[in-house]
């Protein structure tokens, strides 16, 4: 008998969306924690490697195809990283495409996973935006009201509730995390990092000089791969249960974040061409997270700074 058949056997986990931003460092997570890891996705494009991998898209399979597809796989735990808005499909969705797949979708992999033996994990991806606008200064724990504002976080919070409640009736072993803006390595690229990475590598490249917007606003960043470490962290904490904020837990200018961002690229504050003043948003002025819950129930903590995951993201572009 050879030493891994006669171990114990590695928990399986299955990734939906494991080929976008998160659901990629996630998937890296759960192999480096021993997991053998299924990635589901709408498209095969680059899936990442050394991983099982299943075309399936949550907006059309049937909960009792994507039930058997779950049991056969064996997996001990299900991760739901998928969105509307993504790198496939852009991030300019209509309402019904938001309702669909942020909230139809969500609702077909709820009684997928209901119908599973063995009651695997479903975590599942939600977002801050679903608390909507607070006042400034304000730690935004669990226990905030949600009042989300726009059709994206609307769709999000609906998601989320869809987890939420098979949950509390039973059905599902369901845990949500809302992580606050995402930074680091590899940021899909129509995001505000990706986005921004673009810029400056350009700038960097031809002498030039950034032309940035920054808004007056305050907001938590949190590590991709601290998101995805929180992620193996809710698939097999023993007390996970309902809704938990990932994030750092820091409030930081928009200004701050930029300069940062310079500064690990190389590039001087003469470089920034700001352009204004921003439109505005519909998420608030100001996002700061509160984690204590993370950290209690989950044994989750942000490790690493802003101005790290800036530098590995800088590092990292391609």
């Amino acid at each position: 008998m050879d030493t891994e058949s006669a171990a114990a056997p590695r928990r399986r986990v299955a990734v939906i969306g494991g080929t976008g931003w998160i659901g990629r460092h996630a998937c890296a997570a759960f192999a480096a924690a021993g997991y053998r890891v299924l990635v589901l996705a709408r498209t095969p494009a680059d899936p990442p490697a050394g991983h099982g991998f299943h075309r399936l898209d949550l907006g059309a399979v049937a909960p009792a195809d994507l039930a058997e597809l779950l049991a056969e796989a064996g997996v001990d735990a299900v991760v739901n990283t998928a969105d509307a808005t993504n790198t496939t499909d852009g991030w300019a969705r209509t309402d019904a495409e938001l309702e669909h797949y942020n909230v139809v979708a969500v609702r077909r992999l709820t009684e997928a996973v209901a119908a599973l033996p063995g009651r695997p994990r479903l975590v599942h991806l939600g977002s801050i935006h679903e608390y909507g606008p607070v006042a400034r200064g304000t730690r935004v724990h669990e226990a905030v009201p949600t009042r989300p504002v726009g059709a994206y976080a609307h769709s999000k919070l609906a998601g989320s509730r869809a987890v939420l409640d098979a949950a509390a009736a039973g059905r599902v072993a369901g845990v949500v995390l809302r992580p606050v803006n995402v930074c680091g390595p590899h940021p899909a690229p129509d995001t505000f990092p990706g986005k921004l990475l673009r810029l400056f590598d350009t700038a960097a490249r031809t002498g030039g000089r950034v032309p940035v917007t920054i808004a007056d606003a305050v907001r938590d960043w949190v590590d991709v791969r601290d998101v995805a470490a929180a992620v193996v962290c809710a698939s097999t904490a023993p007390d996970a249960a309902g809704a938990y904020n990932i994030g750092s837990g820091t409030a930081v200018p928009m200004r701050e974040f930029i300069g940062l961002l310079a500064a690990v690229a190389g590039l001087g504050p003469d470089r920034i061409e700001e352009r204004g003043p921003a439109p505005a948003g519909t998420t608030g002025r100001w996002i700061q997270a509160d984690v204590t819950a993370a950290a209690r129930d989950l044994g989750w903590r942000p490790r690493t700074g802003l101005r790290t995951s800036l530098a590995d993201m800088w590092a990292a572009r391609g």
